[in-house]
């Protein structure tokens, strides 16, 4: 509850942005320019003179869409691969399982650096590098799952009754998967913000002016010791919502646990 309560907090003040400050994102001005926090400017300006406040609030809007449309798109990916690998079975799925365990055996970020270097700098690139690189690790779950779950009873009798393998895999098997997926998608989208900010503060990611939070940690580096608060605020927006994600992905893992479900069902 604590980290749904903080996400929901974050989401608010990230969508309701202009209602927080009359200051334009973008907007310069040199006489206000290195300021720390105060009244007028409650985190402070930037080297431009920009609001960081609401620079932090928009630059939610990019961080938390850009991971989220990353986060569906390889959910997507991964239970399609999974899914089928698993339930069909075969050559093709056995080679196809075979590079997911390779990529998945090379660390994430040094595959993503080489992809979004491969296409050149840009948040849209990045978006492909994390889908490129990211939805192994659901088709590895879901393809386990399935493995347990296309022995049960209940998928003999689908294909005794003529179902046909699509509608298994809908009807029958995707429900089965979609809770332990669901807990581990809470998980991956923390890692996603961090791992897209982390490419936008190398440089790979959202371009300046953008007001991507990685980039303002980039764009606050250089002025760190004199003015700590250039990157010391958009840090921990970046930790605030990565711990209310884990709070809620720890959570639902144990909602999902089918020990604990068992448990429950016992008590009944």
């Amino acid at each position: 509850m604590c980290g749904l309560l903080l996400l929901t907090i974050l989401i608010v003040c990230v969508l309701g942005a202009p209602y927080f400050s009359h200051f334009d994102v973008s907007t310069q001005n040199a006489a206000e320019a290195l300021q720390g926090p105060s009244t007028t400017h409650w985190f402070g300006t930037d080297r431009f003179g920009r609001d960081i406040f609401i620079r932090i609030l928009y630059g939610g809007r990019i961080t938390l869409t850009a991971s989220t449309i990353a986060l569906v798109l390889t959910i997507v990916i991964g239970l399609a691969v999974g899914i089928g690998a698993g339930y069909l079975g075969g050559l093709l799925a056995e080679i196809t399982m075979r590079i997911v365990d390779v990529l998945l055996a090379f660390p994430t970020i040094i595959v993503g650096l080489v992809i979004a270097g491969l296409f050149g700098p840009g948040l849209i690139n990045v978006l492909i590098a994390v889908i490129g690189i990211w939805w192994v690790s659901f088709a590895r779950l879901a393809h386990g799952l399935v493995l347990q779950i296309k022995e049960e009873p209940f998928i003999e009798a689908a294909k005794a009754l003529g179902a046909r393998p699509i509608t298994i895999m809908c009807r029958e098997i995707l429900p089965r998967v979609i809770g332990p997926v669901i807990v581990l998608a809470t998980l991956e989208l923390g890692s996603l913000i961090i791992w897209i900010s982390s490419l936008s503060f190398l440089g790979l990611g959202a371009q300046p002016p953008s007001p991507e939070w990685g980039a303002m940690l980039a764009d606050g580096r250089a002025f760190f010791i004199v003015f700590p608060h250039l990157m010391i605020f958009p840090g921990l927006m970046i930790f605030f919502t990565v711990f209310a994600l884990v709070l809620i992905g720890e959570s639902l893992r144990d909602l999902f646990d089918p020990h604990r479900i068992a448990v429950k069902r016992s008590l009944l």
